[in-house]
C-alpha cells in the first residue's frame, strides 16, 4: 500500500520539535521518514548519538527510516559499502544513495546482513537502474526515490519525471517522490527556501493537491513531505485523504436531492474506457438507479470545466450518468449541474485515464 512520509533535519531542529512533529505525523497517517546526512558536518559519534535518539522515538511510533547518503559521506565517516553496520546502529531501516557507485556495489549492498533497504536516486533518466539489475541485486531490498529541488525552476518536468518512473516500475521496484509544504517558514537541508518539490509544477500548489496529483499519476508508491514543518491545517487535510484512489474536492449546489448526493459522495466512480476530450464519464449510476426519475433541477445555459453533471431523465437512457466537464459546453437543457470541482484541482482532470477510479469529497 502507498505510504506517506515526512523529512527530518536533525542538525537544524531541536529534539522537542522533531518529536512533536513525529507525533502529529503519526496521528495523520504518516509512516516513513527521510533524514539527511549530506548536510551534516558532525563526527561519526555525534551523528550516532543525535540520530539514534530521534530514530528510536520514531520507530516506537512505527516509522520506517531512510538516511540520505553518498560515497562522499561514506568516505568522510570511514564507512565501506561492504559494512553498513553504522546505519543499523543509528536506527535506520535503509539508506538512500543520492549519488551511487558502478552498479555492482549497489547490488552487493542489497545483500547486507542487517537487511537494510538500498534506495536509489530516481531523478536521472539513464541506464543506471538497468546496470544495477544486471548485477542481480536482492530486489526485495532495492527501492527508488527521486530528488527534491530547492531552487525555483530547477524541479523536474512531468515528462522527464514519468520517464524516470518507468525505468524503475518496469522492474517492479517501489518508488518515492517529494512534495513540499507551502509554509513560508519551512526548512530543508540547504539555505534556499523556495520550496522543495520533485516536480517543478508542484512548487506553488497546495500540499494536499500535490499529493493528489502523485496519486493520479499512479507510478509513485510513497509520497514524502520534503521540508519541515508543514502547518497543522495541511496535516489535517492530508489525514483525510484516501491514498488508494484519486479524490476530488467538490462544492455541491444547494438543495441537492438525496439520490444525486448519494451518487456523488457514496459511489466509487471510474472513467469509461472509450475516452473523449470533453468530459469524464462515470456510467454505473445510470444502471444502479435506472428506475429512479431524475428531475431537472439546475440546467445553466453553459457547462464549464470542473462542473459535475448528473443527467436528468429527459436524456433518456443516460439518466443518472455522472460526468465531469473538461471543456466549456453548451447545455442541452437536460443536463443538471450538481457541483463543481475546486479550482486548484481542475488540472487533475487531465490525468484520469481510461478505467481509472475516482471519488469525491464534499467541501464548503
Amino acid at each position: 500500500m502507498r505510504k506517506l512520509g515526512i523529512s527530518l533535519y536533525v542538525e537544524k531542529s531541536n529534539t522537542y520539535e522533531m518529536k512533536q512533529y513525529i507525533d502529529k505525523a503519526h496521528q495523520a497517517g504518516f509512516s516513513r521518514i527521510f533524514s539527511c546526512l549530506l548536510s551534516v558536518n558532525e563526527s561519526a559519534e555525534k551523528i550516532k548519538k543525535d540520530f539514534l535518539e530521534i530514530n528510536t522515538y520514531a520507530k516506537e511510533k512505527g516509522f520506517e527510516i531512510f538516511v540520505d547518503v553518498s560515497p562522499r559521506v561514506f568516505d568522510k565517516l570511514g564507512i565501506s559499502y561492504k559494512d553498513l553496520s553504522f546505519f543499523k546502529e543509528i536506527g535506520a531501516d535503509g539508506i538512500r544513495l543520492d549519488a551511487g557507485y558502478t552498479g555492482n556495489e549497489e547490488a552487493l549492498m542489497t545483500f547486507n546482513p542487517h537487511n537494510l533497504k538500498i534506495e536509489i536516486n530516481m531523478s536521472n533518466d539513464t541506464h543506471y537502474i538497468n546496470t544495477i539489475m544486471d548485477y542481480c541485486p536482492n530486489k526485495y531490498n532495492l527501492v527508488g526515490c527521486h530528488n527534491f529541488y530547492p531552487h525555483k525552476y530547477s524541479g523536474l518536468s512531468l515528462e522527464h519525471f514519468q520517464s524516470c518512473n518507468q525505468n524503475f516500475k518496469k522492474y517492479g521496484i517501489r518508488t518515492a517522490a517529494f512534495v513540499t509544504t507551502t509554509n513560508k517558514g519551512a526548512i530543508g537541508p540547504w539555505p534556499v527556501t523556495d520550496g522543495l518539490p520533485t516536480l517543478e509544477m508542484h512548487r506553488n500548489l497546495p500540499l494536499d493537491v500535490q499529493i493528489k496529483h502523485m496519486i493520479a499519476l499512479e507510478d509513485i508508491d510513497d509520497i514524502i513531505i520534503s521540508n519541515c514543518y508543514p502547518t497543522d491545517e495541511e496535516l489535517e487535510k492530508i489525514s483525510k485523504l484516501r491514498l488508494d484512489v484519486l479524490s476530488f474536492d467538490i462544492q455541491l449546489i444547494d438543495n441537492l436531492p438525496k439520490i444525486e448526493e448519494k451518487i456523488i459522495l457514496d459511489e466509487l466512480h471510474f472513467n469509461r474506457g472509450d475516452l473523449n476530450t470533453q468530459m469524464l464519464r462515470s456510467t454505473q449510476s445510470r444502471v444502479k438507479y435506472k428506475d429512479h426519475y431524475f428531475e431537472i433541477i439546475n440546467t445553466p445555459e453553459y457547462i464549464f470545466p470542473g462542473d459535475v453533471i448528473i443527467e436528468s431523465s429527459e436524456y433518456g437512457h443516460y439518466a443518472g450518468e455522472l460526468q465531469i466537464a473538461k471543456k466549456k459546453m453548451k447545455n442541452s437543457g437536460k443536463s443538471n449541474v450538481v457541483g463543481h470541482i475546486v479550482e486548484d484541482e481542475l488540472f487533475l482532470l487531465n490525468y484520469v485515464k481510461a478505467w481509472q477510479k475516482f471519488v469525491f469529497k464534499k467541501v464548503d
